[in-house]
This record gives structure tokens, sequence and C-alpha cells, in this order.
């Protein structure tokens, strides 16, 4: 089964890890890491790298973090360098009831592939909604939406240098020599 590891801010990954808990059951291999803004950062690494040990039965972890950019995605990133670990951000509720009901029968990248499909299924805006989705808990599908494609984090290149003005003269001036 692969192993979760949730890398959060202060206490979202304990709330989502419950939120996952009450819809599907309890659930083995799961471990959560709130990261605070006081932390040791090289302490808390090595945390998580022994999270992603502890939960890891030797078919792959996912670590699931909240916010690409951020302190806890970063420090999950750094588990890359470890064999059969996938970082997915963006972490929600959907990704990881997903998670848990085919982490015990999909492989790491197929896990990782549709958890981070479900998450970004699983987003709607209310006023793309049909009608008869507004009325409470009836059973709806989403209103055709455009698709976007998904953005991929880049480091913006350096910025240009100024351009530098030059002296020219002006084509209506004659310049007379004595």
């Amino acid at each position: 089964m692969i192993g979760l590891v949730l890398v959060t801010h202060g206490g979202i990954g304990a709330a989502l890890r419950q939120a996952m808990e009450h819809v599907v059951g309890p659930q083995s291999q799961v471990s959560v890491i709130g990261i605070e803004a006081e932390d040791d950062l090289l302490a808390r690494r090595a945390e998580v790298a022994a999270e992603v040990a502890a939960v890891d039965s030797g078919d792959g972890v996912i670590v699931l973090t909240d916010m690409f950019g951020s302190t806890p995605s970063n420090i999950a990133i750094a588990m890359l360098e470890r064999p059969a670990v996938e970082v997915l951000a963006g972490v929600n509720l959907p990704m990881l009831v997903k998670l848990a009901k085919t982490r015990g029968v999909n492989d790491l990248d197929g896990c990782a592939t549709l958890a981070a499909a479900v998450g970004r299924k699983y987003i709607a805006s209310a006023s793309h909604l049909p009608p008869t989705c507004l009325g409470g808990a009836t059973c709806c599908e989403p209103a055709e939406a455009p698709v976007l494609a998904p953005v991929v984090p880049q480091i913006a290149p350096p910025a240009p240098a100024p351009a530098r003005r030059t002296r020219t003269r002006s084509p209506g001036l004659i310049s007379r020599a004595g």
C-alpha cells in the first residue's frame, strides 16, 4: 500500500486527515506534519524524512502539501531525493478520499496522477453549476466550464537590463562647419 505524508501549514493536514477518515474510515500508513513559522526547518525536514520512511511499505509514498512554493512544499520537495516518492501540492479532501480508496490497488504513478486529476475536478465555482445543483444535497454535475491547461510553476527569467538612451541628432538639424 502506498504511504501518505501530509506536510502542511499548521493544523491543515490534521484537519484534512480527520475529514478523510470521517468519509472513508481509519487509515494506516498516513502521517501528518504541521509546519509552524518558528520551526527549525532542518529538524522538520529530518522529521518528514523519518515519516516518509515510516509509512513506506515498499510501494512508495506520496507527500502532499497545501501550497506549491511554500515552506512545507519546499521541505516536501526535498523528499524527491528518495526513491519511490512523489510530491503533490494543493492537497484537498477529494484527493485524499481518492487516495484512500486507490492506494492499495494502484501503483505510485497511477495514484499520483489520479489524485491530481480528482483534486482539479472537484474545484468548482457555484455560479457555473446548473440550477438543479443549488437546491441542496441533490446530485449534480458541474456545467460545462472551460478546460484550463495545467499551469506549471516556473522561475521567472531575469528582468532585461534597462535600455540605454543614446543621443542622436534630430534629422532637421544641419551642422555647419566653419
